[in-house]
């Protein structure tokens, strides 16, 4: 049953992506929506997540875990990232945001985890990529690799997801504001991501960057361009700092208001060229630097707090190990008559058929641009209308066919 789940979340999650690169994304928010299942995709997101801190490294010390094939485990270790990925896909639009209601405060929660998680690694400044797993580990070995490069990727999906809230500040309830802005303190610690830059490392002397799901190295003519997770943090910082209702509420203490200062030296004229919006930041700091703003006003208020992760932990309170063990025993131990059943589910998730299904636009024919319901046979890349259409277009199509094929 959760592997069917976790079949629709990642159908879900390619059709936002298909959507979204076509921008006809609107029909997949509004299912969510009217569903009401934002609230539960970020129930889901936190409970693998718990299963990854609780169970997850339990599971991999059993001695008697000496699984056939690793692949289960990976399904439910990429489950998370499938979730970020759709949530970051379609957090973009208020009445998602508006619809997680009281969820809300549980996925600033979990950004506030993922963002510090992000700190934390700047420290350490390495390029961790597929290419660094070994040739032949023991399986909890490769897979607690595996787990770590997810684990980077998915923090960045969360640093989205985050910039995408302090969108909707003017709509977010009051407890909202105030974890993001008191209880966690989110804008020192993106200050902290600013000063640190975690998608960026320096290898043998040259620069490497993340971007677009891998490291690669900067030419030295772009090492000042803004990447997009910087100009996330950056987005994300004029949200949560230039709203009037933030400032009201946000403590500019000594402390904080000295590591918000830090933020000047960032401000070159280089960047506020990619992002002009930086220069009403750079207007408040200038402020900031010679004013004490009045303390936000102690008001008696009765404060939400988030309970879906709590509500977990203390349900299974002392229980990971039998839990680790019982999910070796009836979840990661399946027959090869049941793995080569699942190989063949995920093959026809994946397919081209299938990606092609969950496209908001019909394929085209390529000579006459009307709907096609036909395609090149050996290739299956090209679509056409009619057989003729096909003939027509054979003598153009076929060096780029017998190159595929």
């Amino acid at each position: 049953r959760w592997l069917r789940q976790h079949e629709y979340v990642e159908k879900l999650n390619m059709h936002g992506i298909l959507s979204a690169s076509a921008g006809q994304e609107q029909l997949l928010t509004e299912l969510l929506v009217s569903h009401a299942k934002i609230p539960v995709l970020i129930g889901e997101l936190i409970a693998v997540e718990i299963w990854k801190r609780k169970v997850f490294p339990v599971l991999c010390r059993l001695e008697d875990f000496k699984p056939r094939s690793t692949f289960p485990i990976y399904v439910v270790l990429h489950h998370e990232a499938s979730i970020i990925n759709l949530l970051e896909t379609v957090f973009f639009y208020k009445e998602i945001c508006e619809s997680a209601e009281d969820s809300i405060l549980d996925l600033i929660d979990y950004c506030h985890r993922k963002l510090t998680l992000l700190a934390a690694r700047s420290t350490k400044a390495q390029a961790v990529t597929s290419a660094d797993l070994c040739a032949d580990p023991v399986p909890p070995q490769e897979l607690q690799k595996q787990a770590e490069t997810m684990e980077f990727e998915i923090s960045l999906k969360a640093l989205s997801v985050l910039r995408f809230i302090t969108d909707q500040v003017e709509i977010l309830p009051l407890s909202a504001l105030t974890r993001m802005l008191n209880t966690h303190n989110l804008p020192c610690l993106l200050v902290e991501l600013v000063e640190h830059c975690p998608w960026s490392c320096w290898e043998a002397g040259k620069l490497k960057k993340f971007e677009n799901g891998k490291w690669h190295e900067v030419p030295p003519e772009d090492q000042v361009k803004m990447t997009k997770l910087d100009g996330q943090v950056w987005l994300a910082l004029l949200n949560l700092l230039l709203s009037p209702e933030c400032q009201r509420k946000y403590r500019f203490d000594g402390f904080n208001k000295s590591q918000l200062l830090k933020l000047r030296a960032f401000l070159t004229d280089v960047l506020i060229d990619q992002l002009p919006n930086l220069v009403e930041m750079q207007r408040f700091l200038s402020y900031l630097a010679v004013t004490d703003p009045a303390p936000p006003k102690k008001d008696l208020i009765l404060e939400q707090v988030p309970i879906i992760r709590d509500h977990i932990l203390k349900k299974n309170s002392g229980k990971w190990e039998a839990i680790a063990k019982h999910q070796v025993k009836h979840a990661f131990s399946p027959t090869e008559e049941e793995l080569k059943f699942q190989a063949r589910r995920w093959a026809q998730t994946y397919s081209l058929d299938m990606m092609e299904a969950l496209a908001p636009d019909k394929p085209r024919c390529r000579v006459c641009g009307v709907e096609a319901a036909k395609r090149c046979s050996r290739c299956r890349n090209e679509w056409y209308c009619t057989r003729a259409c096909q003939i027509q277009h054979w003598q153009k199509h076929k060096p780029a066919c017998n190159l595929i094929a």
